[in-house]
């Protein structure tokens, strides 16, 4: 599998031929100026929920390459009204797709779309086949939900937590996440975009390498192997 990273909470994930695209959040990010949504052609676009910071190229996007977004039923419904292909999920729901399973997980945070309509309760995804597995939390502060996952799902291959804090868990809480959902490798996210959610990175890889695991940090626009 092959992961970009697009800055903030966004990737596109080459799994196993099938290019999955996870909140996209390239116009409007002052981080992120070197990319262009126009580049990107998903097979799939995931959305965990509906700020404008995960949602921002969402429409564009999937107008363009006519692809199904993949969220909560209020969001996809809401694309629905644009004439947007859309398969509505809820928590604790799975779904095989063409490329693998995909389960709606709880999330804890807030949700609203760009217009100020209802985004619906915000989640995460875990999607697997018979090959790999991998935990896209979305914002999400922690929870004891976390360790429902590797009850329910495939072991882990890797997982993207969000470690930026004041928004979502901060990367102490995400070293307790990874825990729980027993993974040792980790891709952070949601940091570093904006003044309340800059870290120092440093602390947050050592932090992870005193529990024993491997906190990978991109850089934007970087391709990298999992």
């Amino acid at each position: 599998m092959k992961l970009t990273y697009l800055s903030h909470m966004g990737f596109l994930l080459d799994f196993h031929g099938t290019q999955l695209l996870f909140d996209p959040f390239i116009t409007g990010n002052p981080k992120a100026t070197t990319l262009n949504p126009d580049d990107l052609n998903p097979d799939y676009i995931l959305v965990s929920h509906g700020h404008g910071d995960h949602v921002a190229d969402v429409e564009s996007i999937a107008k363009r390459t006519g692809k199904t977004i993949i969220s909560n039923y209020e969001i996809v419904q809401w694309y629905g009204a644009k004439d947007l292909k859309g398969h509505p999920m809820n928590h604790g729901g799975k779904w095989q797709f063409d490329f693998g399973y995909v389960k709606y997980v709880n999330a804890i945070h807030t949700s609203g779309l760009p217009d100020g309509s209802y985004g619906g309760n915000p989640g995460g995804f875990v999607v697997w086949n018979e090959d790999s597995c991998f935990y896209f939390a979305g914002d999400t502060a922690l929870t004891k939900d976390m360790e429902l996952i590797p009850m329910t799902c495939p072991k882990l291959d890797f997982a993207v937590l969000p470690i930026g804090d004041n928004f979502t868990m901060g990367y102490e809480d995400a070293v307790i996440a990874a825990k729980m959902i027993e993974c040792d490798t980790i891709i952070g996210c949601h940091y570093d975009t904006f003044p309340y959610i800059e870290i120092d990175t440093s602390k947050a890889i050592q932090a992870f390498k005193n529990a024993g695991k491997k906190l990978l940090l991109p850089k934007i626009g970087e391709t990298i192997t999992l």
